[in-house]
């Protein structure tokens, strides 16, 4: 059991390195670097980091509508691990053919940036409905932040070995691209090697795809009936939308400010160090005041953040403070609410079509996130007026969580 947690948390470990080369550190700087502050996308001028905002928010719109009708196929047919190596390598191609992205031609490129963010999501979406599966609700919280910290120490791993090989051997920081690709697929076949479901009767035959809307449409009456999973989702869908958000562009922020690539890298690293601890200590904290309240306590230092950002950091020792609050409430909130969600679910064997609804609220808000962000940025002409924006997310995902009822309540 022990062994098929830990190959579970590896799939963390394996995907975890596009979030952190591909989205926040090496992939950011080089794109930085490459094109001017100002772009051409579909014959618009924009400013640079706004065209990534929404390729990015395009990539998640299309995962809001992939991940539930193959999470009701998936569980109809037994095939949610053939439907997430599909995806892993989807992802894991995608990042290398990176390698070649081309200033020149940004539409293009950035089909490789769009196919890239749909692998990694869906993936990790399907990945996610397996923990209720391989752990009881007393272990959830725990399992979840080992993967969490799984992911970290693997991402960090890869970006140190990147980092030395550009810096002291001279590789091209496209090589980095191809090696989270390989690193992606090799190491999620540990995974796909030791977590597998059980064929049913209903795998045989040809596929249906109206059965994936069949499954849907059952788990929606059911997830209907449940006031606890409906108002944690609500939740979860706006506060989500400051935490992806801040994830995603942190790296930009630190470009705006003049951090060095190797100031914004060491923040980057600190991050995920610090992310570790953070995720075990919200588990340990939370067996003893409960989920929801540990929840409540995080949405707060998040408001805080948010604030200490747009009216202190400026320069790098301020960012690097900044980076170490993140990096603990970052770990802590992602793991504490996948787990608190698995912990609502009902007795039940679609927890790739539940899971979907959580993945799909998630992506939503990091879509109004993202685009959000990129408009106003592009409106005020700084990323400052975006990140206190972040503060309403946070406030009103808080006073929502106060909604949540602490048992179930049918409806």
């Amino acid at each position: 059991r022990k062994k098929i947690q830990n190959a579970w948390g590896m799939y963390d470990w394996a995907n975890s390195t596009y979030n952190l080369v591909i989205g926040s550190a090496i992939f950011p700087a080089f794109y930085t670097a490459v094109t001017p502050k100002e772009v051409s996308f579909f014959g618009s001028a924009m400013v640079n980091t706004e065209a990534v905002a929404y390729v990015l928010s395009f990539s998640l719109a299309i995962v809001s509508i992939v991940v539930p009708l193959v999470s009701g196929i998936a569980d109809y047919y037994h095939m949610k691990r053939r439907f997430m190596q599909f995806f892993c390598y989807l992802g894991a191609v995608s990042c290398c053919s990176l390698y070649w992205f081309d200033p020149n031609h940004l539409e293009v490129s950035f089909i490789s940036v769009m196919l890239a963010s749909v692998g990694f999501w869906c993936s990790y979406a399907l990945a996610n409905s397996f923990l209720p599966q391989i752990a009881n609700k007393d272990e959830q919280d725990s399992v979840s932040a080992r993967a969490f910290s799984m992911g970290y120490i693997g991402s960090v791993t890869l970006l140190i070995a990147n980092l030395v090989a550009i810096k002291m051997f001279g590789m091209s920081a496209r090589w980095s691209f191809v090696s989270v690709g390989i690193w992606w697929a090799g190491f999620a076949q540990i995974t796909f090697y030791y977590v597998r479901e059980t064929p049913t009767v209903a795998s045989s035959g040809v596929m249906r795809w109206d059965k994936g809307f069949h499954e849907l449409k059952m788990v929606w009456n059911q997830m209907s009936k449940s006031s606890q999973l409906k108002r944690y989702l609500i939740s979860f869908f706006v506060f989500s939308m400051g935490i992806q958000t801040i994830m995603q562009m942190a790296a930009y922020f630190g470009k705006e400010i003049d951090l060095l690539p190797e100031q914004l890298i060491i923040a980057i690293v600190l991050i995920q160090f610090i992310a570790i601890p953070g995720a075990m200590v919200f588990s340990l904290i939370s067996r003893r005041i409960g989920n929801l309240p540990m929840l409540c306590v995080a949405l707060l230092i998040w408001v805080g953040v948010c604030v200490f950002a747009y009216f202190i950091v400026k320069d790098a020792p301020t960012f690097f403070m900044a980076a170490g609050i993140i990096g603990f409430i970052m770990g802590g909130t992602q793991s504490l609410a996948r787990s608190t969600y698995s912990k609502f679910l009902p007795e039940t064997e679609d927890t790739a079509s539940f899971f979907s609804f959580y993945d799909v609220t998630e992506k939503l808000g990091l879509i109004i996130g993202l685009f959000s962000f990129g408009f106003l940025e592009g409106a005020f002409g700084t990323m400052r007026a975006s990140i206190l924006a972040l503060v309403v997310f946070f406030i009103l995902g808080f006073l929502l969580l106060l909604r949540v009822p602490k048992e179930e309540k049918s409806v």
